[in-house]
């Protein structure tokens, strides 16, 4: 018995010890990233802070943004949600555009309503000339068929367009290398069920492809406007098809994932509603329902920033309702 008492004891410690390796590790990696309080940024409430050019051995490296709400304290935990195209979230001063999803301001007032439990915001920025080959999700390509695979890239070539595809390695790098900086620079909950990811148009459809593909880092997604047709919108496009098949193979668990889906009909977004009926299949002959999974239409709505964020405050109180 003592020597069974000696051997947990050491095996105790010898955990303890790697722990805390693990963790001074982490650390580690987190003090040599600069991350820079954008005081001249234009919110509504909180804190902007900017890591200028995110280290990674997985994408090109790129602006991440993360918005503390107002009162943010290291004295108690936040979810958190993981959006794409993050130049866009905050500050309409700094965008292409002059448009924003006015994020700031419409998880402030429903933090402060008591809407939804208190949530950090962390943005990845995209990088214009290859965004399509970060966010496309990738293994949709394996439910192509060989003919089809093949005049897709023959077109591609014809074009100058890339395929180099790179959604699995933007996932890894969201994965395994921004959110462990997030889970130890943050005072946040590391578990899938605080933590969520959201995006519109490419960004919508990644932010399905990144709780398919790791349903137990990510509770949910909003895919807000989701871009079905995968890439230019023809009658001759076989990427609905084949994203659709992989959805299907790799559906999220309907009994611990939430998913949101929306669409308007207008610019763009016109392209998107003959696709809702093959959504809603999907998940509600699978188990889900309308406690865990949405689809909602927008009469009139375009692709835009100006419309999403009218409407933003219905994905975020569904994902982080208390």
């Amino acid at each position: 018995m003592k020597i069974l008492s000696i051997l947990f004891s050491i095996l105790l410690l010898t955990t303890c010890k790697t722990q805390k390796r693990e963790t001074t590790k982490e650390q580690q990696v987190a003090s040599k990233i600069i991350a820079t309080v954008l005081d001249k940024a234009v919110l509504a409430g909180g804190k902007l802070i900017r890591v200028d050019s995110f280290p990674s051995k997985n994408i090109i490296p790129r602006p991440v943004d993360v918005w503390l709400p107002e009162n943010y304290s290291e004295e108690k935990k936040y979810a958190v949600l993981y959006m794409h195209d993050g130049q866009n979230l905050f500050d309409a001063t700094t965008t292409w555009n002059k448009q924003e999803w006015m994020i700031d301001e419409v998880a402030s007032k429903l933090m402060k309503e008591n809407t939804v439990r208190d949530f950090i915001v962390v943005g990845i920025h995209n990088i214009p000339k290859i965004r399509w080959q970060d966010l496309f999700p990738e293994k949709a390509m394996d439910f192509l068929s060989k003919e089809d695979k093949d005049t897709l890239y023959k077109e591609a070539a014809k074009n100058n367009f890339s395929t180099n595809l790179k959604g699995d390695a933007y996932l890894k790098f969201l994965v395994e290398e921004l959110k462990p900086y997030i889970d130890t620079a943050y005072s946040v909950f590391t578990n899938k069920e605080n933590t969520f990811v959201a995006g519109s148009s490419m960004g919508g459809l990644m932010s399905m492809y990144a709780v398919a593909e790791y349903p137990t880092v990510f509770a949910g997604a909003a895919c807000i406007s989701t871009h079905w047709v995968g890439g230019t919108p023809k009658e001759t496009n076989r990427l609905p098809n084949a994203i659709f098949s992989y959805l299907e193979a790799n559906l999220p668990d309907s009994e611990s994932h939430k998913m949101y889906f929306d669409y308007g009909n207008k610019t763009l977004d016109q392209f998107y509603p003959q696709y809702a009926p093959k959504v809603d299949s999907i998940f509600l002959n699978n188990g889900y329902n309308s406690a865990n999974f949405k689809n909602l239409f927008f009469e009139g709505t375009n692709h835009s920033e100006l419309s999403w964020q009218k409407r933003v405050d219905i994905p975020l109180t569904f994902l982080f309702k208390k």
